[in-house]
């Protein structure tokens, strides 16, 4: 794991009707830099969005359909995992959880389903001096997006 880098394992509630699942609270050891916006965004098989990261901002992701490999990178220089990357899949076949992405931890996903959902809940409301990119394919990070299966 990344310092810093939460994952909230998610308890589902499904009867013949379907399925009630909570993902935040504002109670949550996870949520505690509070809310600032909520967003949604769908991807199509293959597209890798990557790399982003802010020096303000938290985020909070939530994959309701299709399947994404997720990727982090340590950026900060005090952090005991500076440069350090880690994968996690998110969605569909996955057990059900919420990623918490720090301060200073570049992030991106590639989808792996013909479409892919992912929610996500912002600490600020969105400020495009705090939206840093890396390129994905950068050697800053040296992470390839075209390689095969996540591996834990």
């Amino acid at each position: 794991m990344i310092e810093g880098v939460m994952i909230k394992k998610l308890v589902t509630h499904a009867d013949d009707r379907g399925f009630f699942r909570e993902i935040i609270r504002s109670t949550d050891d996870l949520f505690k830099e509070g809310f600032g916006q909520l967003s949604v965004a769908q991807m199509r098989l293959g597209v890798v969005k990557a790399w982003h990261i802010h020096k303000k901002q938290v985020d909070w992701w939530y994959v309701s359909s299709g399947l994404l490999r997720v990727a982090l990178y340590d950026t900060r220089e005090d952090s005991p995992t500076f440069k350090k990357t880690m994968e996690i899949l998110l969605g569909d076949g996955q057990p059900a959880q919420v990623l918490r992405i720090p301060v200073g931890v570049a992030h991106g996903y590639k989808c792996l389903t013909e479409t892919a959902l992912i929610i996500y809940v912002t600490s600020k409301v969105y400020d495009g001096t705090d939206e840093g990119r890396i390129p994905y394919d950068g050697a800053q990070i040296g992470y390839d997006w075209l390689k095969g299966e996540v591996t834990k």
